[in-house]
C-alpha cells in the first residue's frame, strides 16, 4: 500500500503579489471589455486625427504658391516653395515677433510675481473679506474688453503712452492677473494643512514657508498658469489693434495680409505657422509640469 502525498495549494502573500513583475500578474478581460477599449482607442485617435488635420492643413498651405492656395479644390501633390516665409521675413516679421516676445515675457513674469502672494493670503492665509477680494478679481472678467477701450484709449493719449510696449504690457497684466490668482489659489488650497503647522512648529516664518515649502510644491500649477497666461496674450489682438500702429505684436502683424483686395493664403499660412512655432515649443518643453498642474488635487 502506497501512501498518497497531498501537497497543500501555495499561498501568495499580498507582499509577493506585489513584488511580482506587472508582466508576471496577467489582466483577464472579458471580450466586451476588450471591445470597449478597442474602441476608446479609436475613438482617441480619430479626435486626435481630427484635430491635428487643421494645423497640418495650414502648414501645407505655407508652402504653396499663391494660385495653388488659393485654389477652389485643394492640391495635396505640389512642388513646395520657400517664397512665402520669405515675403514675411521682407515685410518686417522680427521687429513684431521681438516685440511679442517682450510684451508675452514681462506681462506673464508680473502677473506670476504678483499673483502668487495674492494666491497666498487668499487661501494659505486668508485676510478678512478674503472671499469678497477674489470675487472682486474674479468680477473684472465679466466686463467686455471693448467697453473699457475708450477710457483706456483717451487715458493712454492724456499720458503719452500711446503706441508702446509698455501700455500693451499694462493691459496684458489687467488681463490675466485675475486668471493668475484664480489659479494659483486653487493650487493652494489642495496643499495639506499639515505641512503648514509642522513649518510653524519648526519655526518657520510666513515667508520662508511660502519660498521654501508651498512655491516647490506648486511649482507644476504655477507653471501652468504661466503658460496658459502666455498664450492668452501672445494671441491676444483687440489690445494690440486699438493701442498701438506701428509699435506693435504678431497678431496685428498677420492683417497686413489680409485686404479688401486681396487675399494672400499662402502669405498668412506662413505667417500663421511662425506665430505657433514658440507656443508648440513651450508647450512641449513644459508639458510633463503642465499635465501636473491640470491635474493638481484631481487625485487624492
Amino acid at each position: 500500500m502506497t501512501a498518497t502525498l497531498i501537497t497543500p495549494p501555495s499561498t501568495v502573500t499580498e507582499t509577493e503579489r506585489k513584488s511580482r513583475p506587472r508582466s508576471a500578474i496577467r489582466v483577464h478581460r472579458t471580450p466586451s471589455k476588450r471591445i470597449a477599449s478597442a474602441l476608446i482607442g479609436l475613438g482617441g485617435w480619430i479626435g486626435s486625427l481630427i484635430l491635428f488635420l487643421p494645423i497640418a492643413y495650414m502648414v501645407l498651405k505655407s508652402f504653396q504658391t499663391e494660385p495653388d492656395a488659393a485654389a477652389a479644390v485643394p492640391k495635396l501633390i505640389f512642388t513646395p516653395t520657400m517664397e512665402n516665409y520669405a515675403g514675411v521675413f521682407e515685410a518686417g516679421f522680427w521687429p513684431y515677433a521681438i516685440n511679442s516676445l517682450v510684451v508675452v515675457g514681462v506681462s506673464t513674469l508680473l502677473v506670476i510675481v504678483l499673483a502668487v502672494p495674492a494666491a497666498y493670503a487668499l487661501s494659505v492665509r486668508p485676510v478678512e473679506k478674503s472671499q469678497d477680494v477674489l470675487f472682486f478679481f474674479i468680477s473684472t472678467k465679466m466686463m467686455p474688453i471693448a467697453a473699457a477701450i475708450i477710457p483706456v484709449y483717451v487715458v493712454a493719449t492724456a499720458l503719452g503712452v500711446l503706441n508702446t510696449l509698455g501700455l500693451l504690457i499694462v493691459m496684458h497684466l489687467g488681463m490675466n492677473l485675475p486668471l493668475g490668482i484664480w489659479m494659483i489659489r486653487s493650487f493652494m488650497q489642495e496643499l495639506p494643512g499639515e505641512i503648514m503647522e509642522a513649518a510653524a512648529v519648526d519655526g518657520a516664518s510666513r515667508w520662508r514657508a511660502l519660498r521654501s515649502i508651498i512655491l516647490p510644491l506648486c511649482r507644476p500649477g504655477i507653471v501652468s498658469t504661466a503658460l496658459l497666461c502666455a498664450v492668452f496674450s501672445w494671441n491676444e489682438y483687440f489690445f494690440a489693434l486699438n493701442l498701438t500702429n506701428s509699435n506693435s505684436t504678431l497678431p496685428l502683424f498677420l492683417q497686413k495680409f489680409l485686404s479688401f483686395g486681396e487675399l494672400y493664403t499662402a502669405h498668412v499660412a506662413a505667417v500663421a505657422t511662425l506665430v505657433s512655432i514658440p507656443v508648440v515649443i513651450a508647450g512641449w518643453i513644459a508639458q510633463k509640469s503642465l499635465v501636473r498642474g491640470l491635474l493638481f488635487g484631481a487625485v487624492k
